[in-house]
Formats: structure tokens, sequence, C-alpha cells
């Protein structure tokens, strides 16, 4: 429940969108970042593609990271 999956994508060193998985969507920071927010909040497969990479990176990884000695 403590892990949190970020995906950003930036540009000139400015984050223009994000995937927050603790927010479950995606969260525009610019103009553009908000349209493109919008359009892939509203394609739920691409959601739970996002949502599922979760599990899939951050839980998988987490007790080879950060294991207990």
């Amino acid at each position: 429940k403590d892990i949190q999956y970020i995906d950003s994508y930036c540009y000139n060193k400015l984050e223009m969108i994000r995937f927050d998985s603790n927010v479950g969507r995606y969260v525009g920071y610019t103009e553009l970042g908000v349209k493109n927010a919008e359009t892939w909040n509203n394609n739920p497969s691409l959601i739970a593609s996002e949502t599922a990479q979760r599990e899939a990176y951050c839980l998988h990884n987490v007790g080879i990271w950060y294991g207990n000695p």
C-alpha cells in the first residue's frame, strides 16, 4: 500500500504529464499535458495497463531492492 508507481513524461526538463498509481489516472501539468491526460484517461485499457505496472514492476522488485538483511 505504501508503494507508488509514477510514469512521467518530460520535455526540456519540464514535466508535462504523469500517471500516478495513488491517483489512478493521468494528471497534466502543461496545456498539452492536460489535453493528453483527458484523452488518455478515457482509455480504460491504458489505465489498467499503467495500474498493473505497480504490481508487475514495483511490488515484484521491492524485495530485491529493500530486502531484509
